[in-house]
């Protein structure tokens, strides 16, 4: 077989190739494959506001110089519904805040002792009501993602009212409140929460029925809990 004949068969197999090569479907693309972005942590900077609701304990006691007499401690108890709104800043994972709150209360107690300023003033029973309580108070929290455990402390502000047989007496008195709580992040606009709060308003000073003179104290603490939901923005 001589050199020419070579060639001519090469170069008919070269050119077989390259037509069928030609009339072959083309060859699919590798597929691509990405790096899903990593889910973004949860924030719980900015402002909510939202509503609450639960139940308060507490003690009062009435206490007369006047009439050189005093009830000593009786419990009060009673419901609590209102709202909260406040602002967070968050850096890494600890969460700083402010909050104010209102709510109202169906809070009362009484006590009955013969020979006692209840029976001096009260016309027979001590008996204390509080009707609203309000408090303004910082937050520090350390994130858990959506999980937020907190402690938080601040003034709280509220009204102790003496019911004697010359009629009822109301003072607003301004105190402090301590206490925690943990809230969780449902999504990025609701969060729903559970917090602990002791009170002390301190003494108010009313007029006794009695002596007719302003000595009667009557003093009033309150420890609450309460569950509630904020939405964020």
């Amino acid at each position: 077989m001589n050199r020419s004949l070579i060639l001519g068969i090469v170069g008919a197999a070269a050119s077989a190739t390259a037509a069928l090569a030609a009339d072959l479907p083309p060859r699919p693309a590798p597929p691509q494959y990405y790096n899903a972005p990593a889910e973004l942590h949860f924030s719980w900077s900015g402002f909510y506001a939202g509503i609450n609701g639960g139940y308060v304990w507490g003690q009062s006691g009435w206490s007369d110089p006047a009439v050189g007499a005093n009830s000593g401690n009786f419990s009060t108890s009673g419901g609590l519904v209102g709202g909260q709104l406040g602002y967070n800043w968050q850096t890494g994972q600890f969460v700083l805040g402010i909050e104010t709150d209102l709510d109202w209360l169906g809070v009362t107690g009484s006590r009955s002792l013969p020979g006692s300023v209840c029976v001096a003033d009260g016309g027979g029973a001590c008996k204390t009501e509080q009707n609203w309580l309000g408090t303004t108070r910082a937050r520090l929290g350390y994130a858990f993602d959506r999980w937020l455990p907190y402690v938080t402390g601040g003034v709280a502000y509220g009204n102790i009212k003496a019911v004697q047989p010359t009629g009822t007496s109301s003072a607003t008195n301004a105190g402090w409140t301590a206490g925690g709580g943990v809230e969780y992040g449902i999504n990025r606009n609701w969060s729903a929460k559970l917090e602990y709060l002791h009170i002390d308003l301190g003494t108010a000073t009313f007029m006794g029925a009695a002596s007719g003179t302003n000595t009667l104290g009557v003093t009033a603490t309150d420890d609450l809990v309460r569950a509630g939901i904020n939405y964020h923005w």
